[in-house]
């Protein structure tokens, strides 16, 4: 399968160095380029790309904003986040607005190989700088997290968050579906989060999962 991308960054040079580096993967297609936020949402809207790696800071709309908007049009877009910032008040305005991976344009080129490998299967991904950013500032909340959740719904939590579906994590813990099924819904009402990437992001805030 092929994956239709767009880079947005209002850097030309860094763009341009994107588009050498992830034009050589055979699974993507770059379908459109953009350094300003209103035409970069103007092009979402019309190339319609599976996945869009995102710049924060853009003249006109910001890519936060920019998430929001396409997640609400389009939940089924994978948005990479790209930034100078490892500041956890960026990582988590851009995941809660829907964007599946965080990427600092100061880590490996192959940070970003791993970030799209990841949201082709819908997963998560943060770089070690945010990574390491979320984690100094949460310290043992963890605990705090998951004491509203019972053993077995931490659990079922930690699975579902690492990719799994109702039938696999049933398989997995030698229970019925159906009862997976009513802990995930318990889980999501605990924890007021509608989607299972919600539960990966609160999955990935809290330690319950690694980011990769």
């Amino acid at each position: 399968m092929t994956f239709r991308l767009l880079l947005v960054d209002d850097h030309q040079m860094f763009r341009e160095a994107l588009h050498l580096l992830l034009e050589r993967n055979p699974r993507l297609e770059i379908v459109g380029e953009s350094g300003d936020g209103n035409e970069a949402l103007a092009l979402a809207r019309t190339l319609l790309p599976d996945i869009v790696c995102m710049d924060i800071d853009l003249p006109g709309i910001n890519g936060i904003e920019i998430t929001r908007r396409l997640r609400a049009e389009r939940p089924h877009v994978r948005i990479i986040a790209l930034s100078i910032f490892a500041d956890r008040g960026y990582i988590s305005d851009m995941l809660s607005a829907g964007a599946l991976a965080y990427v600092t344009k100061a880590a490996a080129s192959s940070e970003l190989l791993r970030a799209i490998e990841a949201v082709c299967y819908n997963r998560t991904y943060l770089c070690p700088d945010a990574t390491q950013a979320i984690r100094d500032v949460l310290g043992d909340r963890n605990k705090l997290a998951t004491g509203k959740l019972g053993g077995r719904e931490t659990e079922v939590l930690r699975l579902v968050a690492s990719g799994l579906t109702s039938g696999q994590i049933a398989e997995k813990l030698g229970i019925a579906q159906s009862t997976v099924e009513v802990h995930r819904r318990n889980i999501m009402r605990k924890l007021r989060i509608d989607s299972a990437v919600g539960l990966t992001h609160y999955a990935i805030r809290h330690r319950l999962i690694p980011s990769v």
